[in-house]
């Protein structure tokens, strides 16, 4: 085997366990955000990101990245709500990362004004 073949070979290994990797996050996601949810966002933000509090805003749609960064600045103290600061604190990283694949995994539509 020449060291073209072995560069192929070990590039092509490095994309399917990459490709597995995110996978088997994804199925995580799945198995974890359901019951984090209805714990401990669905009665504001509705299991489907489409919130039932007045004053709460809908997650569906939203950003993967940016809905990390909201949930890691109210457990970091940055950003400030009562609710969502005694939440947050009992949030791993992965929790972290799990919800926000959820609610950012959901397709929302938009109707334009007649």
């Amino acid at each position: 085997m020449n060291n073209i073949t072995k560069k192929i070979l070990t590039t092509l290994l490095h994309i399917f366990f990459l490709g597995a990797a995110a996978q088997l996050a994804e199925a995580s996601d799945a198995l974890i955000a359901p019951d984090k949810v209805k714990t401990l966002c669905q009665n504001c933000h509705g299991m489907d990101g489409i919130a039932t509090l007045l004053g709460a805003p809908n997650l569906s749609g939203q950003k993967r990245e940016y809905l990390q960064e909201q949930l890691r600045s109210f457990r970091a103290g940055a950003r400030q709500n009562q609710q969502m600061t005694i939440i947050t604190k009992k949030l791993t990283d992965e929790d972290i990362e799990s919800l926000a694949n959820w609610y950012s995994s959901m397709r929302i539509t938009v109707q334009m004004p007649k």
